[in-house]
């Protein structure tokens, strides 16, 4: 990095501050300088939500850093309350207004990084501006919805979107004793996720009281007489409450990036490159406000989510010092606890997939085994979904969901994607184990197996929703005392343990389908009557999968 060179950064949170330490902890002979529109140049975004429901209760403990902690320790310069207005690409410099005096200014830059981060979106209703109706963006808006709780002893709140921030806004709610609904225009929460998977997530919301309004949109917000709100859907349907979240969604934040004729992508975020350049040389942009290459797919996306952030501020000062760098690309993997269970995922879904015309190539496997060994008392179940290339093997993304363990599940397969690992990779992985923790082998483990075994030919496998009108013999291979509990339609039970000493009655002229409970026996019986000359495939998942399906279906119908 030359001598004296002037970087100024544009906004602060996850992208922007780590682009600055990063930027010094390279140089001591720069100038850096960060420009921050709000109070606060680096907080916990993310924590938000549970200060709301005093899960953390001093609002200090989101403050990550400091003007003065970011000027003794790394000498950079920091300008709260500042808002940067215009980019003259032409002379490099930008207009700074000082917030509370209205002061103009200019700052001369060699580097400059965007990182203005994304808007709440607003949904364009009667009444959305009422007062009682936030957003969840920063502290400001926290003070001013617990102060509002407070000041009306709030009872009733609606959220508005089932994402991220609807459902941590949801469980803190629901926390401090308020009765919440959830109101999300898709048949499901967390719209991004295969349906199936969220089948449980519904449950649990339900299971604590939640009203869940799927399917339907906000029409528009009326003041009462005793000044709640009153919610109106679009099926007609009407909700009185002291509050309203809107939780809708976000929008990359590109005003100066247009405003100095940056490129912009069809997703509405700033188009940069790998090294996280923009269309301009001398500028870059990082965080919520870009849009960057899916890693499986090569597709462009929008993945608001910190952790890229960060490391696309610390990618861009690497290139701004000289250093070869570059953003593998952006895989979405997210974790999101819903009371007492935990949803995560990485990767494009089957839904993404088949969205974006890639799903030819793809095939699934589900699978629901405990989060540790079952002989160690609190083992829970997980249920996990991974998808694969049928090609190769290639893993190209996974989704879970249980009470423990999901998590540590989807990272490991995170970190297999990114190595453009294989099923046989997660077959053959070497986790931890110890029987609190984990099985020796392990759910990554067992799914890498259940998919090498499809990818190999060792197991042809149907999936739930081929079934309907498929003219299939569908054989049941649990107990008959599982079976007497609830079976699949026309299904004949056989249990495994009896399946050979019975196999005369099974037909030779129509293929037969298997399931159990979690696809173990069903897959074991697949081996069994392969070898004897049957057309076989086991149902993917056992009846479980079936359960989250026609859960599933429920919601729609």
């Amino acid at each position: 990095m030359s001598i004296g060179k002037r970087i100024v950064i544009i906004g602060g949170v996850a992208g922007g501050a780590s682009c600055a330490a990063r930027a010094r902890r390279l140089s001591e002979d720069a100038r850096i300088i960060l420009i921050e529109k709000g109070p606060y140049v680096s907080f916990a975004n993310c924590g938000l939500p549970y200060h709301v429901g005093n899960v953390i209760r001093r609002e200090e403990a989101l403050l990550v850093s400091s003007p003065a902690m970011f000027k003794n320790r790394f000498n950079i310069e920091v300008h709260p309350l500042c808002e940067a207005t215009l980019i003259d690409r032409e002379n490099s410099e930008v207009e700074i207004v000082e917030v509370e005096s209205g002061r103009r200014r200019r700052e001369k830059y060699d580097a400059l990084v965007l990182s203005p981060g994304a808007s709440p979106i607003t949904p364009p209703v009667p009444g959305v501006d009422l007062p009682g109706i936030f957003t969840v963006r920063n502290i400001p808006d926290t003070r001013r919805l617990k102060g509002w709780i407070e000041k009306r002893k709030a009872r009733r709140a609606m959220v508005v979107g089932g994402g991220f921030i609807g459902l941590e806004m949801t469980e803190n709610l629901r926390g401090l004793g308020i009765e919440v609904g959830i109101a999300e225009l898709q048949r499901q929460v967390m719209p991004l996720m295969d349906a199936e998977m969220i089948s449980p997530i519904h449950e649990e919301l339900r299971r604590h009281s939640v009203g869940l309004h799927l399917g339907d949109a906000v029409s528009g917000f009326e003041q009462t007489g005793g000044g709640a709100i009153s919610v109106s859907m679009k099926s007609g349907a009407k909700e009185e409450v002291d509050l309203v979240i809107l939780a809708v969604g976000v929008r990359p934040e590109t005003g100066l990036a247009r405003g100095c004729g940056l490129e912009i992508g069809e997703l509405g975020g700033i188009r940069v490159d790998e090294r996280m350049r923009t269309s301009d040389p001398k500028i870059w942009a990082v965080g919520d406000a870009v849009e960057v290459r899916d890693f499986v797919t090569g597709q462009w996306t929008f993945v608001p989510l910190a952790g890229p952030a960060n490391r696309q501020g610390r990618i861009a000062a690497d290139v701004i010092s000289g250093r070869d760098r570059s953003f593998r690309g952006g895989q979405g993997t997210m974790v999101c606890g819903v009371f007492d269970l935990t949803l995560a995922s990485t990767g494009p879904g089957e839904k993404a997939l088949k969205g974006a015309g890639l799903w030819e190539n793809c095939e699934k496997v589900y699978l629901h085994p405990s989060n540790h060994a079952n002989y160690f008392p609190g083992a829970k179940p997980i249920s996990l979904k991974l998808i694969f290339s049928k090609s190769d093997g290639r893993v190209l993304g996974a989704q879970a969901v249980g009470h423990e363990g999901v998590e540590k599940r989807i990272d490991v397969i995170s970190m297999a994607i990114q190595k453009n690992g294989t099923v046989f990779d997660l077959e053959e992985a070497e986790l931890s184990y110890a029987p609190q923790y984990g099985a020796a082998r392990d759910p990554v483990n067992m799914a890498g197996m259940i998919a090498a075994n499809v990818v190999r030919g060792d197991m042809r496998q149907a999936q739930w929703e081929e079934l309907e009108n498929s003219g299939v013999f569908i054989l049941d291979v649990r107990e008959p005392a599982e079976f007497k509990k609830g079976h699949v339609e026309n299904a004949v039970n056989i249990p495994l343990n009896t399946l050979r000493a019975r196999m005369e009655e099974l037909p030779e002229d129509r293929e037969i389908w298997t399931y159990c409970l979690v696809g173990q026996r069903s897959y074991y019986a697949s081996r069994i009557l392969s070898q004897h000359d049957y057309e076989v495939k086991s149902l993917s998942g056992g009846y479980k999968t079936c359960k989250l399906r026609e859960a599933q279906a429920a919601e729609v119908n």
